[in-house]
């Protein structure tokens, strides 16, 4: 990456009548995020190649596979690199080549020649990379334990039956992958025992058994909240009006595309709320978002959106933004997660998580409770914690983000909040290397530039110095918001996990107006940026 250090730069400078702007725009936000029922992420390639495999009657199949189709990289692979590419490209080449031995559903279907490139393509990206005796090590997202054997056992049994007249027989299967999980979850399903409701998700990793699945059942018009899921419980049995209805309103979102959630109400309401009221942003809230936010909370917390179970991360951050727009509510679901040296997302789980641990963090001093000897020590457990994950070059990963910068802010945002010099170090060694990696065109970014990185590590940057800026601070939050300035588009690449990766579309842009608004109020205004338009 680009050192920014020791390079000089004027700024963006800031119009006398930002903080109007501002206003305007984050009411206009506000009213968006309540005004969609769902959320607003980015379409996925592993849920849409899902669709096109298993429900070519919903509405829209054409265009998704014409978007399978679009979406494929030159090399034969689709999503980002890193791993990340492994499962949408697993899921579209199985897809895809299913999708041969189909008749078109209407004449708008690509053509089959096109199909059968792309399928090739990704079948030649696929046997490169499986030839290795061991698998590399698999990014965390959701279910990549469980979806990669089943898809590589999917994507064979097709071969066996398509891949002659391709040219292909089989793919490799390497060491690394571990069948284990998936057998596990076979067998669990065939003793017909209830599957925990956090693998509802993936429904669609039992194939056949998806119907049949003990314990499972629609909420809130979906399974899993997961169009694969619902789509996969659906086959073989009378299809309820409900549950057709959300598959046919998820798809309309993008003209047949799906993303990977079918809701995100509550995520989207709780970041957008909560990050923009803690940048100092005084908006007029709409009473119909907290009342939604608090509405959302149970004795189990608060869910990432309806038919989801409830998790830490969710509550923390419901929890965070009620207290930041007084109306605060007790910690009590919270303890639910409560383990030895940390907070857990949901029971059972395999990874703990840098950003929920953060949010928690943030959470316990903001809201009433009537614990303070427990509530104390979970403050100073949840600090040690995070010093401990802290990487030695400043930054910090996580579990729910492709991106450093994500999980540095978050935990350099609720570690400046302590009073202890342990924590006021660590938040100064995530500063430096946030500033270290500033690129040369005043943006962050883990593969290339973009508005959302460049968001979190201004916000890391002005939290980090909560005094007077130093000069190549400034220097730096200056580049960064010419940036965030000049790439006024809601095209945000995709960095948060779920099954493969996705953007929630609402949250960047409070992100961008987070941090905005934050360098607006620490940095002198000139004249000098008056040719910037604003646009939400």
């Amino acid at each position: 990456m680009h050192s920014y250090i020791g390079q000089r730069s004027d700024g963006p400078g800031f119009p006398a009548d930002w903080r109007r702007k501002i206003e305007v725009a984050v009411t206009e936000l506000l009213t968006e995020a309540v005004a969609n029922p769902a959320g607003t992420m980015s379409p996925s390639v592993y849920e849409t190649a899902r669709l096109v495999r298993t429900a070519p009657w919903l509405d829209g199949h054409s265009a998704r596979c014409d978007f399978l189709l679009r979406t494929q990289r030159p090399d034969g692979w689709w999503g980002q690199p890193d791993g990340y590419d492994l499962v949408p490209t697993l899921s579209a080449t199985e897809a895809l080549l299913h999708e041969l031995d189909q008749p078109a559903v209407d004449s708008g279907r690509p053509p089959t020649a096109r199909i059968a490139r792309a399928a090739l393509q990704g079948l030649w990206a696929l046997s490169d990379r499986l030839r290795a005796d061991r698998l590399a090590a698999m990014p965390d997202t959701i279910a990549a334990e469980l979806i990669v054997p089943w898809l590589i056992d999917e994507l064979n049994d097709r071969l066996a039956t398509t891949g002659g007249r391709l040219g292909a027989t089989e793919v490799h299967v390497p060491d690394g992958v571990d069948r284990q999980p998936l057998e596990r979850l076979r067998a669990a399903a065939a003793g017909e025992r209830p599957l925990p409701e956090k693998l509802w998700h993936a429904l669609e990793v039992l194939g056949d058994q998806s119907p049949m699945a003990p314990g499972v059942r629609p909420v809130s018009g979906a399974v899993g909240s997961s169009p694969a899921a619902t789509a996969a419980w659906l086959t073989g049995r009378p299809m309820p009006k409900d549950l057709v209805a959300a598959l046919t309103r998820t798809q309309e979102r993008w003209g047949g595309p799906v993303p990977g959630v079918i809701s995100i109400a509550v995520f989207e309401r709780a970041w957008v709320l909560g990050w923009l009221l803690d940048a100092g942003v005084a908006p007029v809230i709409p009473e119909e978002l907290t009342a939604y936010l608090e509405h959302s909370l149970d004795g189990s917390g608060a869910p990432a959106g309806p038919g989801l179970p409830s998790d830490s991360d969710d509550t923390a951050a419901v929890l965070h933004a009620l207290a930041l727009a007084k109306r605060p509510v007790a910690t009590s679901a919270l303890w639910t997660y409560e383990a030895d040296d940390y907070f857990l997302c949901f029971p059972g789980e395999r990874t703990p998580s840098t950003s929920t641990n953060a949010h928690v963090l943030e959470a316990l001093p903001a809201t009433p409770n009537n614990e303070g000897v427990r509530h104390d020590a979970a403050v100073r457990k949840i600090q040690d914690w995070l010093l401990a994950m802290q990487h030695p070059d400043g930054s910090w990963d996580d579990k729910w983000h492709a991106s450093p910068y994500y999980a540095t802010m978050c935990c350099a945002v609720a570690l400046a909040r302590g009073h202890r010099s342990a924590t006021a170090q660590v938040v100064a060694r995530a500063a430096r290397w946030t500033l270290e990696t500033q690129r040369a065109d005043g943006s962050w970014g883990r593969w290339t530039g973009t508005t959302e990185e460049t968001s979190y590590a201004v916000q890391t940057l002005l939290r980090a110095h909560p005094g007077d800026l130093p000069a190549e601070v400034s220097r730096a939050v200056a580049d960064g918001c010419a940036h965030l300035l000049a790439d006024q588009g809601d095209d945000f690449p995709p960095l948060w996990h779920d099954k493969d990766l996705y953007a929630p579309i609402t949250v960047v842009k409070a992100a961008r107006l987070a941090a905005l608004h934050a360098a607006a109020t620490r940095l002198a205004p000139t004249g000098t940026a008056a040719g910037h338009a604003f646009v939400r």
